[in-house]
């Protein structure tokens, strides 16, 4: 299985699905982005030194760990499921056995997502529809805000972006999208990348008021 081949390489172990055992939960299943969907984005899209990656709802931390292995960049994974949240630390030594010759670090943090206090270097976010459109709705409002007290570039990549999201961004954020990034082979129209761009020059803080 290709997934598994891909773990191993990496030193970790991020197969398999996580469901919540709260049903009211706003929160999402954990389920990691396909390899296959994160090697296109990276012959695609280029994270660079100066950039600082945030992964909201990290999960085990494979797109955290690959990211990292492949750019050499510093990433911060959120994760809200105490379990989930345990095996990305496990899984973290491990990689770092393999990838002890990258200096940058790598880091998990065990929170709601929406409680995040985004740091004004980071500038770019991750999401593969980790929760409710409530929720995203108050951590890009957060990101809003911190560029609003620290003036920078930001990008937002979204996997299989579902229709909620697009559209808050579209209506109520100054975000403009800047790639489509289709999955070779993929049936499902859903199964791309789309990377928005804030420019703070483009920034209007009054199209960031969350909406109920």
């Amino acid at each position: 299985m290709a997934e598994r081949k891909y773990d191993r390489l990496l030193g970790i172990d991020t197969v398999g699905l996580r469901e919540w055992r709260a049903r009211d939960t706003e929160y999402n299943r954990y389920e990691a982005t396909p390899y296959r969907a994160l090697d296109r984005l990276f012959q695609s899209y280029r994270f660079h030194p100066r950039d600082r990656v945030v992964d909201f709802g990290c999960g085990r931390g494979r797109v955290a760990f690959a990211i990292h292995n492949r750019f050499h960049v510093p990433i911060t994974g959120i994760e809200a499921h105490d379990k989930t949240f345990a095996e990305a630390l496990r899984n973290k030594p491990r990689y770092r056995e393999r990838a002890h010759h990258i200096s940058a670090p790598i880091r998990f943090e065990f929170g709601l997502a929406e409680r995040y206090e985004v740091r004004p270097e980071e500038n770019r976010f991750y999401f593969f529809n980790p929760f409710s459109k409530h929720i995203f709705k108050q951590v890009v409002s957060n990101i809003l805000h911190s560029v609003e007290r620290n003036l920078r570039p930001v990008d937002i990549i979204l996997y299989y972006p579902v229709p909620e999201y697009k559209r808050y961004l579209k209506k109520r954020t100054s975000f403009k999208i800047v790639n489509k990034i289709k999955v070779p082979g993929a049936t499902d129209r859903h199964d791309k990348f789309l990377v928005y761009r804030l420019k703070p020059k483009e920034h209007n803080p009054k199209a960031s008021t969350p909406i109920s």
